[in-house]
């Protein structure tokens, strides 16, 4: 299989590319400098320059390019770049497929989502049938998700992957967070009563393969665990994973003084997301709860 990836270099990029390459996949990576090896291509999407023969023949294309959400103050003009980044690449990747004859085209466009769609759904469990919820990120996701419209129109199989919190901890929030749990200083957020919608790297890595490859499955699919976490048993979970103790209640003005609005609506947001549609497709998770997935990968 051929499949064309944006966003190789990052924190899921380098653990999808490593997958489908040790499969024996031919994996083409999209990079905005100019290209340096035989494997990539470049492309510019905020001008929504993507040379069409570079998609042409594709089995699949992968967009997870995006700004980090978590890892700047939400400044206004640094939410503009987070919605920027993630609907100029989906329109670029998109109308460059729609473009192209039916006998080159790719049969799939898995393009990265996120779980922020449900905006913050207190104790209420929902699954891809619920409604979008407020506030700038869910708007974020909205425009993103849509802007796929081109290559659906043209018949492409589009699936958008809404991620929870990817664990991990070679990246993402666990490796953030790792330091400061080992030396004992760590604890819950807030009043802790907040749920996480989370999923290990590897059922994350697992779920985009068994979507690129099952025909079936099209539109919105969650990528969280069956079973999320409140904040307090998840700090309490991590605790018990590096062996120190988790006493410590991180205040809600010191998060909001650190991270603006994204403490609303990344760190405090309560979310309880199901995987309805993943479970149904047969897809058979690795790590179900919070306990064995971090002592798995942390060890």
């Amino acid at each position: 299989m051929r499949v064309v990836v944006s966003g190789a270099s990052g924190f899921l990029g380098t653990a999808l590319v490593r997958s489908l390459r040790a499969d024996g996949h031919d994996v083409v990576r999209l990079v905005r400098r100019p290209a340096r090896a035989d494997d990539e291509a470049q492309w510019d999407p905020s001008a929504h320059r993507l040379e069409p023969t570079v998609l042409a023949g594709a089995d699949a294309v992968v967009n997870l390019s995006g700004a980090a959400v978590g890892d700047h103050r939400w400044s206004e003009s640094y939410k503009r770049q987070i919605l920027d980044s993630r609907v100029d690449s989906t329109t670029t990747i998109a109308t460059t497929v729609a473009g192209l004859p039916d006998s080159q085209r790719p049969q799939v466009l898995l393009n990265q989502s996120a779980s922020g769609y449900y905006g913050d759904t207190g104790e209420e469990a929902v699954d891809e049938t619920g409604a979008s919820g407020e506030g700038f990120l869910a708007d974020v996701v909205r425009r993103w998700e849509a802007a796929t419209q081109p290559a659906a129109d043209a018949g492409v199989r589009i699936v958008t992957p809404r991620s929870g919190v990817v664990l991990a901890s070679g990246g993402g929030i666990l490796a953030k967070m790792l330091p400061v749990f080992k030396l004992g200083l760590g604890g819950r957020l807030g009043s802790g009563r907040q749920w996480m919608s989370w999923i290990a790297l590897p059922d994350q890595i697992g779920a985009m393969r068994f979507l690129l490859d099952n025909d079936a499955v099209a539109g919105p699919v969650n990528l969280t665990a069956p079973e999320p976490v409140r904040n307090r048993d998840y700090t309490k979970s991590l605790a018990r994973a590096v062996h120190r103790p988790a006493v410590a209640v991180v205040p809600r003005f010191a998060v909001h003084a650190a991270f603006g609005g994204f403490a609303d609506e990344g760190v405090f947001v309560s979310q309880r997301v199901i995987p309805s549609r993943l479970e149904d497709a047969g897809f058979a998770f690795t790590y179900v709860d919070i306990d064995s997935a971090l002592t798995a990968l942390i060890t």
